[in-house]
């Protein structure tokens, strides 16, 4: 069956047509081409600001865990050095307390010799005894108390003065012969005595009411 003229020109692409199909293609290719380098971009490797920055980056987080290291570690060293000095100044205080009351016992043991010399002593002035063995009491005395006051010992002073629980320990009340007494220490009975400011033995006295 033989075509037409008409229906062999439709059939037929124009130039015009084949121009616009070439274009087209053009355009697919260099998108095509424009799409692959965006690719290329996104998968490329980081730059070299890009390489140092995440450098940095590591570097600093690094750096802040050394230094919370560092503070801890210097955390604990001042807890222990704190502990410590502590530990060396309450040492040192019971050593200092420890050497002033090392004596005490032994102290506390004297002091009734002590007492004995000076009832002799006294014993001498009351019935005019020798003055020659009063003095020799008295040196003996002198000598002993001198010994004990270098180790911190010292006497009360308690006659006339105002009643203190915290010194005194009351024997007996007696009617104070003058207004002025009362409430105070009239007679010492037994002498009291400190050790380096901390009590002994209680004065043993006599009140006044």
């Amino acid at each position: 069956m033989k075509m037409n003229d008409k229906d062999s020109k439709n059939n037929t692409p124009t130039q015009q047509e084949e121009g616009v199909e070439d274009v087209t293609f053009e355009n697919q290719q260099e998108k095509a081409v424009e799409e692959n380098k965006e690719k290329d971009k996104q998968t490329k490797a980081p730059s070299k600001k890009e390489t140092q920055k995440a450098k940095k980056s590591a570097a600093q987080k690094k750096t802040e865990a050394l230094q919370e290291k560092l503070d801890d570690l210097n955390d604990k060293y001042l807890r222990l050095y704190s502990e410590f000095d502590n530990y060396r100044k309450r040492t040192a205080k019971e050593r200092i307390e420890l050497l002033k009351s090392a004596s005490q016992s032994v102290i506390l043991d004297v002091l009734p010799v002590v007492d004995d010399l000076e009832r002799s002593i006294q014993s001498f002035e009351e019935h005019n005894l020798s003055n020659e063995a009063k003095l020799g009491v008295e040196l003996i005395h002198n000598k002993l108390t001198n010994a004990l006051k270098q180790r911190g010992l010292e006497m009360m002073d308690a006659k006339e003065k105002d009643f203190d629980t915290d010194f005194h320990e009351a024997i007996t009340n007696i009617p104070a012969p003058t207004k002025a007494l009362k409430g105070k220490v009239i007679d010492v009975v037994q002498k009291g005595y400190l050790l380096n400011g901390k009590i002994i033995r209680f004065a043993k006295v006599v009140v006044g009411q």
